[in-house]
């Protein structure tokens, strides 16, 4: 029985083989990222703090490997060197927004977040706040003592009492002849000036009109010529067109031609070649013959 329970107390070991991590061929050391930040700062402020260009980029890369770009794991690339940097921006982002969070009572240990700071930090300022805008007032509501609500009272208002008017008879007015017969003169005087003043008008609105006529006249014949114009330049540029076409179709055939001709020509020098070859060959195996 103890021999049964040592022999099932005792398992196979299941520790799994223990594979070496894979090592990036592309990771920077501190001193190599320290180079590409000076290297990439210094052209980010030559360029008034605008995007670098391939070249700038090449320009990057050189730096570095002038002092890390020994061997083939180290050499670097302008591609490298911008990812590295995009990389770099993705973790100063972090770091600064744990130390705005912390209202200024924590302090980054990232060695390149001082240099980054002093480089991109008025971005990360412009862009990170946030304007709110303020809740409009909230109306509260008034205690009842202070609503003013209209008394209405149950019993009307008092009418006035009714007056008795009494309307005034008409009299007929008396005719007076002498008075129409003065002011008849100027009565009819006045019906002259009226009448001629309406015959002024007749003929200022008559004239006016065919002022408008004659307007519209020289508009509409201004609209003719600009339209045979346009018509006529429509013509030219079609004939232009056609012409371009044709010398086109012309240059084409003439290229087919001169290839056709310049394919058989170097057929024949080919076949004349396989010719001389096949003569020279036989020429020296009748010799061997004999």
């Amino acid at each position: 029985m103890g021999d049964l329970i040592d022999s099932s107390s005792v398992t196979p070991s299941t520790t799994p083989h223990s594979r070496p991590l894979p090592i990036r061929e592309d990771c920077w050391s501190e001193e190599a990222t320290s180079t590409l930040v000076d290297a990439w700062g210094r052209r980010y402020l030559e360029l008034n703090r605008g995007n670098l260009r391939q070249k700038d980029w090449q320009d990057v890369a050189d730096a570095v490997n002038a002092l890390h770009g020994h061997t083939k794991k180290t050499y670097r690339t302008d591609v490298q060197c911008k990812n590295r940097i995009d990389t770099i921006k993705k973790k100063y982002k972090i770091e600064k927004s744990h130390v705005v969070s912390s209202n200024g009572t924590l302090t980054s240990s990232w060695p390149f977040f001082e240099r980054l700071d002093a480089l991109i930090g008025s971005n990360f300022n412009s862009s990170g706040k946030k304007h709110l805008s303020p809740s409009p007032p909230v109306a509260l509501p008034l205690p009842p003592s202070y609503r003013r609500t209209p008394q209405v009272s149950s019993t009307p208002p008092p009418q006035p009492p009714a007056l008795a008017v009494a309307l005034p008879q008409k009299r007929p007015l008396p005719v007076d002849d002498d008075y129409f017969r003065r002011n008849y003169s100027a009565m009819a005087a006045a019906a002259a000036a009226v009448e001629s003043d309406s015959e002024e008008d007749e003929d200022e609105e008559f004239e006016g009109g065919e002022r408008e006529r004659a307007e519209e006249d020289v508009e509409g014949e201004g609209i003719k010529r600009l339209a045979l114009a346009i018509e006529r330049f429509g013509e030219v540029y079609e004939r232009v067109e056609s012409e371009k076409l044709k010398q086109m179709v012309d240059l084409e055939k003439q290229r087919m031609k001169f290839a056709k001709d310049l394919e058989m020509e170097r057929m024949r020098i080919f076949t004349e070649t396989q010719v001389q070859l096949e003569k020279i060959k036989k020429g020296k195996r009748a010799p061997e013959d004999y």
